[in-house]
């Protein structure tokens, strides 16, 4: 695994001013950040921005977008997600689902899509995970089963964040029964209106109240032709490819940001020696995985599919967001007012709370740790 130092340029600079000078200006005072991608869904919001170009930004100029590279929108939204803008509208289909029409559409679907994803008023989910299947993919029973001029989707999914909000969904489905051999094969991605009276949204209540992930029931759904993305049976090869763009942005270090900014409001301005060995520690560990994180982003631009070290990005920015809850915890003494009377108090609550996700979301630790080891094996030998 290489990851290439790179500066940024400062054409790329500018940018992140730029940027910030939005933000400063748009976010009203006593904004509370989200954490990450904790960030509210607020469709308002991510028109705004899309009227700024800076939604579906790598969408060629063609398709609406503003064909700008992979680096630049990695500026946009290290800088969004360190403000806790509220971007959860678009969030995934900017992320991921643009890259994957672009990649994997037809022509006709790309200029269906594209247009409205840049508009920010096209909003997707992905629907992948599965009762009983924890992280393993290869598990998915969720069947489409070809009929007349589609396919018939019968099956659930869990954790599908804001499909109660969202229009469409990509869903991970068998379009080919198991058989003795390849676990990965027969697998296929199929665009669902999640509008559709045979879907049936029902949220799943989190630890902390909160109701933004779903279970989604596919009651024998149709889907057309024209809304299979990339090629039957191929749906493994093509999720595997997106997942380089899910496991290595900034989302996946700077959830706690905004805990570590409220830490240093608080308790930062004479700290002692313990409190000062952390907040050193920590924004050394941050720089270095935006660094490992950047790197990424300039191998996409590049033509590059690095699954693998976006795997291990994710796994090193996720694992250090919750070691960083833990630390400023006992750093600020172990006490924790959810209620107030800072905001630090009100963040390290939700923190608490949430971060035991974080090593979830994307491909657990120990998933992604065989990915990283498999790689290695490879090289040595």
């Amino acid at each position: 695994m290489i990851f290439d130092p790179t500066p940024l340029s400062a054409d790329e600079e500018k940018l992140r001013e730029e940027v910030r000078a939005f933000l400063a200006d748009t976010l009203p005072d006593g904004f509370r950040p989200g954490l990450g991608l904790g960030g509210r869904h607020d469709p308002e919001f991510t028109r705004t921005l899309a009227k700024r170009g800076w939604v579906g930004m790598s969408i060629p100029t063609r398709y609406g977008g503003a064909g700008a590279s992979t680096v630049r929108r990695f500026v946009v939204i290290e800088e969004l997600l360190a403000a806790g803008a509220p971007i959860a509208a678009h969030w995934i289909a900017e992320r991921q689902s643009a890259p994957a029409f672009l990649r994997f559409g037809t022509e006709e679907q790309r200029e269906w899509f594209l247009p409205r994803i840049a508009a920010g008023e096209c909003w997707f989910s992905l629907g992948m995970s599965e009762p009983d299947a924890g992280s393993d993919l290869a598990s998915v029973r969720t069947a489409a089963t070809r009929v007349d001029g589609g396919w018939r989707v019968t099956g659930t999914k869990v954790w599908t964040t804001n499909a109660h909000l969202n229009h469409f969904a990509a869903m991970l489905c068998r379009t080919t029964p198991q058989g003795e051999g390849d676990r990965h094969a027969g697998l296929s991605q199929l665009i669902v209106d999640l509008s559709d009276e045979d879907v049936h949204v029902s949220p799943i209540p989190l630890i902390d109240g909160e109701e933004h992930v779903n279970e989604v029931v596919l009651d024998g759904v149709f889907v057309p032709d024209e809304r299979v993305l990339g090629e039957v049976g191929q749906g493994w090869a093509q999720v595997t490819a997106e997942l380089a763009h899910e496991r290595s942005g900034p989302d996946r270090y700077l959830s706690v940001l905004g805990l570590y900014r409220a830490f240093l409001d608080v308790h930062g301005r004479v700290p002692d020696d313990v409190r000062a060995a952390a907040i050193g520690r920590i924004g050394a560990q941050m720089w270095t995985i935006r660094q490992l994180s950047l790197a990424v982003a300039r191998a996409l631009d590049e033509g590059e599919a690095p699954a693998v070290e976006a795997s291990l990005v994710k796994d090193i920015g996720t694992t250090f967001e919750q070691q960083v809850v833990e630390t400023l915890r006992d750093a600020a003494g172990g006490e924790i007012d959810p209620g107030g009377p800072t905001m630090f108090d009100v963040l390290l609550a939700e923190c608490v709370l949430n971060a035991p996700t974080w090593t979830l979301r994307g491909g657990t630790t120990e998933v992604l740790r065989g990915i990283a080891a498999k790689a290695l094996t490879r090289g040595a030998r």
